[in-house]
């Protein structure tokens, strides 16, 4: 579906920083609206949309269990 979203989980992708999964969130709300870039009228809602996204995301990453990983390693900016 969004060919442009890249894995986040290592050992693809080792280290994550909130940027990468920002882009990620934004890519998917574009795909599944249908906008690049929202009228002033649904900017709030994309927005929001956008931020549960990189939540939901954040909390799938944080719980997700890696055989042979010691654990997730994220880049903090």
């Amino acid at each position: 579906m969004c060919r442009s979203i890249k894995t986040l989980r290592p050992p693809t992708t080792p280290e994550v920083t909130d940027e990468d999964i920002r882009a990620a969130a934004l890519q998917y709300v574009r795909k599944v609206s249908g906008f690049r870039a929202p009228a002033a009228h649904n900017r709030e809602v994309f927005d929001q949309a956008v931020d549960a996204v990189a939540a939901a995301t954040q909390e799938l990453l944080d719980g997700l269990q890696i055989r042979g990983s010691a654990g997730r390693r994220r880049a903090h900016p």
